[in-house]
């Protein structure tokens, strides 16, 4: 049976004291006679909350994150006015650059959000924001990729955040320095069929995959999954006029979106291998993306999570974009996009945008500099799937 972390493209507004979904970008249609809902959005088949009410953590250990997740942080976007929400990013191996999603950081109203970092306190059953035992730092600097359209499934949702200094370790609660992970990019260009780990501080589940997404976001949670396929795998397009375009018509930037769907175990909730195989896209050939999923860690994403990391040996090869269903009639557990079993989650890889990543971490802003010329002198030769919060 799989875990689930949910995914809705993803970013999740923080309240007064409750997490729960800000209003995110969402799309709807019908083609064919397949309904489908998409959403900027960790759940599991277990539970990964106690109890749905503030302030708790729990769930099963299964999820909890691992020792290398320390350099994964909850990103706080304090919009004034329009609110405050939450997403995931990751520390890159310069240790001032976050990857993150675009959606999570996109102006709105007119207003560009200031983000904070908090990174993991190292305890699974502490709320990261906000919390004292978390390191914070505030984003100095950040860059939308130019060929992002606001649109829910977009393959260029992706930003970065430059922080306003470099994040290396963290005194925790007992006094113990301890050192923060930062990772490097997954060096493939194809993840079909690959086994990758995904975290994220989103939506979490009391009841398990079976239900969905009910609890509040904040709590760092991980899983296991499998990439099923890219929406331009050349198999859809196989029969002339088929392909993932005659679904998303209006959508130009879907080729390398990948999408990895919530398996509990059954054939009758592989939404990949149901949807695969419809008569606009790959038809019987389309059987060749079935399987019932990795077992018992298997998760997919929420709201919250989005812009998060998915890693394949330690390394990021894509960032949580977005939830996306076709509805109880094509494999999912539970009418409406709510991250219960059976549902896609939607990737952006990384390797699409090498060149964008280090185009911005070549030019440091000159405070960045000023910041690493005196951590030298310190430190001799060291270098070095929205959802509401409450504060």
């Amino acid at each position: 049976m799989k875990a689930f972390l949910t995914a809705t493209g993803a970013a999740m507004g923080l309240a007064a004291a409750l997490a729960a979904p800000a209003s995110a970008n969402t799309q709807t249609g019908i083609f064919n006679g397949m309904a489908y809902e998409a959403r900027n959005m960790i759940v599991g088949m277990t539970p990964t909350a106690s109890n749905p009410q503030p302030g708790t953590g729990g769930g099963d250990p299964l999820f909890f994150p691992s020792s290398n997740k320390s350099g994964v942080a909850a990103l706080i976007m304090d919009y004034g006015a329009q609110g405050r929400f939450i997403c995931t990013g990751s520390l890159l191996s310069d240790r001032v650059t976050v990857l993150t999603a675009a959606h999570c950081v996109n102006p709105r109203a007119g207003i560009t959000p200031t983000t904070t970092a908090y990174f993991f306190t190292n305890n699974p059953n502490e709320r990261t924001p906000f919390s004292v035992n978390a390191r914070a730092v505030v984003a100095q600097q950040q860059s939308i990729n130019a060929g992002y359209t606001g649109q829910v499934i977009d393959h260029n949702d992706i930003a970065m955040l430059r922080l306003s200094q470099g994040v290396y370790n963290v005194i925790d609660a007992d006094g113990t320095k301890r050192a923060i992970d930062a990772y490097n990019l997954y060096a493939g260009n194809d993840l079909t069929g690959l086994g990758f780990n995904v975290a994220g501080y989103g939506g979490r589940s009391t009841i398990g995959g079976a239900f969905g997404s009910n609890a509040q976001t904040g709590w760092l949670r991980e899983g296991d999954n499998t990439y099923d396929y890219r929406m331009g795998d050349p198999l859809f397009s196989a029969i002339p006029g088929n392909g993932w375009q005659t679904v998303f018509p209006s959508n130009p930037n879907i080729a390398h979106s990948w999408l990895s769907d919530f398996d509990n175990g059954r054939a009758a909730n592989d939404m990949a291998c149901r949807i695969a195989q419809a008569s606009n896209l790959a038809g019987a050939a389309g059987v060749v993306f079935c399987n019932t999923g990795v077992g018992a860690r298997e998760v997919g994403v929420a709201g919250g999570d989005s812009g998060g990391p998915q890693f394949i040996g330690g390394a990021i090869s894509s960032v949580t974009s977005y939830g996306l269903s076709f509805g109880t009639a094509w494999g999912d557990c539970r009418a409406g996009l709510n991250s219960s079993c059976g549902e896609f989650s939607g990737y952006v890889p990384t390797y699409l945008h090498r060149d964008y990543i280090a185009a911005f971490q070549a030019v440091p802003e000159p405070a960045t500099w000023a910041m690493m010329i005196i951590g030298f002198g310190m430190v001799g030769s060291a270098l070095r799937r929205r959802a509401a919060v409450a504060a």
